[in-house]
């Protein structure tokens, strides 16, 4: 479907804010300011005011929950906050379907699909964000991935004003990777999520806490609390403590490289993947290189959990910044093993490499 001129724009329904702090709008609580903020509550309003911006090649940022970002200055360009919702169903004989807004809370989703009797997405609970950017990153939890329940994503090209719906195998999934990582990055923006949940529910236990449950009859809302308790137990509130959940991503290695590094630590921590590599889990590499508690000025590795990194009040992004290079040399020359990032590190005109300038 081509983006139509006809929708128009109500200013009165957008709020539109000059020199903008974006504080409130990230969860590392960085204070960064935008040169313009956009909120939009509907999707033809998004389509409407980033078709614009595209076409007159100014500097704009899309942004979600503000949950997988760290603004290291100020963005010298205008954000386009998406607050689109809306969540419609239907069924068949096998699947609930649904057809999610961009603006939803992920979170949200969640509980609405338990209170709705449509289990699948429990194991995914409390993961911070919208939906539309769930694709982006290919979430995931406690052994289950966004792709795993994906139907289709639709978005907006940039490049000729289509709106274009990609089905699950087109859209390149991979480890906390996507299509809209790769090639239509920064020329795509997601619209709608399509959901797809199988009627004949099946638990998926095979992470940490919740093995607990095999053969015991478990319900999806009994996975669901024991995800959110542990979740709430690990990981620190990022109303309270600044953060963006796990900073890097669980590194995947070779086998050959697995047995090498397990020769000589007898405790390291992998999981083995179907075409034979292994994940290792990045947080066991930085518990164990004596990183939990390093710091840069009022950026620190997190106590209870190595993955997160914390903005005790005061850090600025460049602090954050420089405290996860700081992380993957150490992991590097321990282990010979590269971590990434996974929030996305945003300069003053868009988004840049994860590099200390």
């Amino acid at each position: 479907m081509r983006y139509n001129d006809s929708f128009a724009i109500k200013p009165q329904t957008m709020s539109v804010k000059s020199n903008c702090s974006l504080k409130p709008y990230n969860t590392f609580g960085v204070d960064y300011a935008c040169s313009e903020l956009i909120s939009v509550d509907t999707k033809s309003e998004l389509i409407r005011l980033c078709s614009k911006l595209f076409a007159e090649g100014k500097p704009y940022l899309v942004l979600g929950g503000g949950s997988n970002i760290l603004l290291t200055e100020n963005y010298l360009g205008t954000v386009v906050q998406v607050c689109s919702k809306g969540i419609v169903c239907h069924e068949d004989d096998e699947f609930y379907y649904l057809n999610v807004e961009a603006g939803e809370g992920w979170h949200r989703l969640v509980e609405y699909c338990l209170a709705a009797s449509m289990p699948g997405l429990e194991n995914l609970a409390l993961i911070p964000g919208t939906v539309g950017a769930a694709p982006i990153q290919n979430i995931g939890a406690y052994g289950v991935e966004f792709m795993e329940i994906c139907d289709w994503v639709e978005f907006l090209d940039l490049r000729d004003g289509e709106l274009t719906r990609y089905k699950q195998d087109e859209c390149q999934f991979g480890y906390r990777e996507s299509i809209f990582k790769g090639v239509l990055k920064g020329i795509s923006v997601i619209t709608s999520v399509g959901i797809k949940l199988a009627k004949n529910w099946q638990p998926n236990l095979s992470y940490g806490p919740l093995k607990r449950f095999e053969n015991t009859g478990v319900t999806p809302k009994e996975i669901f609390d024991c995800i959110c308790s542990t979740r709430n137990e690990k990981l620190p509130d990022p109303r309270l403590i600044g953060n963006a959940g796990s900073f890097f991503k669980n590194p995947i290695i070779s086998s050959s490289k697995f047995q090498e590094l397990i020769e000589k630590h007898p405790s390291l921590v992998g999981y083995p993947l179907p075409d034979g590599s292994v994940k290792l889990a990045a947080g066991w590499l930085i518990d164990n290189a004596g990183l939990k508690g390093a710091s840069v000025g009022d950026a620190a590795v997190h106590e209870q959990q190595a993955l997160v990194l914390i903005n005790r009040g005061q850090a600025s992004g460049k602090d954050i910044l420089k405290l996860a290079l700081k992380v993957i040399e150490t992991i590097k020359n321990k282990f010979d093993v590269t971590l990434e990032a996974e929030p996305r590190v945003m300069g003053a005109y868009g988004e840049q490499e994860l590099i200390d300038d």
